[in-house]
């Protein structure tokens, strides 16, 4: 079993993504700016900020896996990818590093174009692109730390959380759909693939898309 920490734990993603984790039997470190009143039994809940780095590199040893579920929006708008790459320049080079981005760097189609770019919120716009560089950062960073980014599909979010069904379908870098050409998976479906790739590896320092 694995020390998890996550980053945003309880947000929409970070939530399903510590409940997941510890119904897997992991030891799990839940941070964010405020504790929450209503916790998972059996993970571990502490204050800490991406923009207090040594403080958070702190709180963080120890963990085999740091998981981002940090959205850059509100007070973190333009924040998240200088706070992250700073955090992966001094945590452990054996720490796997795990970032929850959003559908709009995902492609349309193989060799496409990207969904930010194709009849996009304008209202999302900033988000994404914050994320597209979250990943180009991580792509081209050279430590050879581990790491994995995970972009849920179009429908993903705390307006339409819907429900476990412990499957889900990966597309590369290509957003997923389904036959009716709609993209959705659930907040805990997102939490089942990315406690997937933590138990069994299939996407090293690579992106990867997720739906149904």
């Amino acid at each position: 079993m694995a020390i998890i920490a996550v980053l945003g734990g309880t947000g929409f993603a970070g939530r399903h993504i510590v409940s997941e984790a510890v119904d897997r039997g992991h030891t799990v470190l839940s941070v964010s700016r405020s504790v929450a009143a209503d916790r998972v039994p059996g993970a571990t809940y502490v204050e800490g900020t991406l923009l207090d780095i040594p403080g958070l590199v702190t709180q963080l040893e120890g963990a085999d896996v740091v998981i981002s579920a940090v959205a850059p929006r509100g007070a973190m708008e333009g924040l998240v990818r200088p706070n992250l790459e700073a955090l992966n320049t001094v945590l452990p080079e054996s720490v796997r590093l795990g970032v929850i981005g959003g559908a709009g760097g995902s492609l349309v189609a193989p060799e496409g174009p990207r969904v930010v770019d194709v009849d996009f919120p304008d209202a999302f716009k900033a988000e994404a692109l914050e994320m597209i560089g979250v990943l180009e950062d991580l792509q081209a960073e050279q430590t050879g730390r581990d790491w994995f980014f995970v972009h849920p599909a179009g429908g993903f979010g705390g307006l339409n959380p819907g429900e476990r069904t412990g499957t889900y379908r990966v597309g590369g870098d290509v957003i997923v759909t389904d036959a009716e050409g709609q993209s959705y998976i659930s907040g805990a479906d997102l939490a089942v693939a990315v406690l997937d790739e933590i138990e069994n590896p299939q996407h090293s320092r690579q992106r990867f898309t997720v739906g149904y």
